[in-house]
């Protein structure tokens, strides 16, 4: 097995920095929102001691990755044309593609509209889902008092001014709200969580828990790690992403019906704060009408949203036959 590597490749007009390991066929690992090529910190070495090529990359806007400045240099379809271009950058033809959070959104959509160079995709917590009839932002709720976090996220600079006042706080309120230690997740239980309705006047940190202690999955050394690459590149480009819901609708337009034609598999974890919206079990009941050819559901008890990291073994062991099986 060969070791971690890390370089930068010239991939859809921009820089991006991938870490690799691993010989054999690719395995592409898209992170979500706030991580970095390092949530898969756990699957690059398991992967490639069981005979793949692994590559996670930092996405457009994070890390050692490019950052565009202009805003609508974040939609869909320039992360799925990032991804080709990290399949051009590394002569290879396919790969298997992984992701979650943003990243499973990316995956979905890479495996949606480039079926001849994606073999299989691999999505955790978040489900394939049809482009809304109207535009996201205009079904978002919102009351005097609060709005939707993705709401929250559509004004430049807002959540940034947040979030980069104390990265190392940011990042260790996000994590810990989000994860299955914060406890079950229900519709309105009134849980602490960071995917949710934020107050026009304290913001989404304010209420969230400042753990005493760490998860057991993040290490003081992993925290470093995280807080380390947002206070270089700031939050900006992770939360453009937002800024293109609307924008995403527009351009996928032309792809409406269109369905996932490629062996797929998702996870999700009982804790995912995914689960508390409202409709959301029932989409992940009906997926199977948008991918045909989707494997069973895994359902991982007590994990939360960074399923990856928290429950690496079974996820690896997921991964691992998954794409065995192809």
């Amino acid at each position: 097995m060969t070791s971690l590597k890390h370089r930068l490749v010239e991939a859809n007009g921009i820089q991006i920095h991938i870490a690799e390991q691993g010989e054999g066929p690719l395995v592409l690992l898209c992170h979500g929102f706030p991580e970095t090529w390092y949530s898969w910190r756990y699957q690059l070495p398991v992967l490639a001691q069981a005979g793949f090529r692994v590559v996670a990359p930092d996405l457009r806007g994070y890390g050692g990755t490019d950052r565009p400045e202009a805003i609508d240099q974040y939609t869909l379809l320039h992360l799925v044309g990032d991804m080709i271009g990290i399949l051009d950058a590394l002569e290879t033809e396919s790969a298997v593609i992984v992701g979650n959070d943003w990243g499973a959104t990316l995956a979905w959509h890479a495996a949606l509209l480039r079926p001849d160079r994606f073999r299989g995709v691999i999505a955790l917590n978040v489900p394939m889902m049809e482009q809304p009839p109207i535009p996201p932002t205009k079904l978002f709720p919102q009351t005097k008092d609060a709005l939707l976090y993705t709401l929250y996220f559509q004004t430049p600079g807002l959540a940034e001014g947040e979030f980069e006042h104390d990265v190392c706080l940011t990042i260790r309120k996000l994590l810990f709200a989000a994860s299955g230690e914060a406890g079950p997740r229900h519709e309105n239980d009134g849980t602490p969580n960071p995917f949710g309705m934020v107050s026009r006047t304290s913001g989404l940190l304010a209420p969230l828990p400042n753990p005493p202690s760490l998860p057991y999955w993040l290490t003081e050394t992993d925290l470093t790690v995280y807080t380390e690459a947002f206070i270089a590149s700031g939050f900006r480009g992770g939360l453009n992403l937002y800024r293109n819901l609307d924008r995403n609708r527009e351009l996928l337009a032309c792809f409406n019906g269109l369905k996932v034609m490629i062996p797929a598999l998702y996870l999700t974890g009982t804790r995912d704060v995914g689960l508390s919206i409202p409709g959301m079990k029932e989409i992940i009941a009906d997926m199977a009408s948008l991918v045909p050819m989707l494997r069973p559901t895994i359902i991982l008890p007590d994990c939360g949203h960074w399923i990856q990291q928290e429950r690496p073994q079974e996820v690896n062991s997921a991964i691992i036959s998954f794409i065995q099986s192809l």
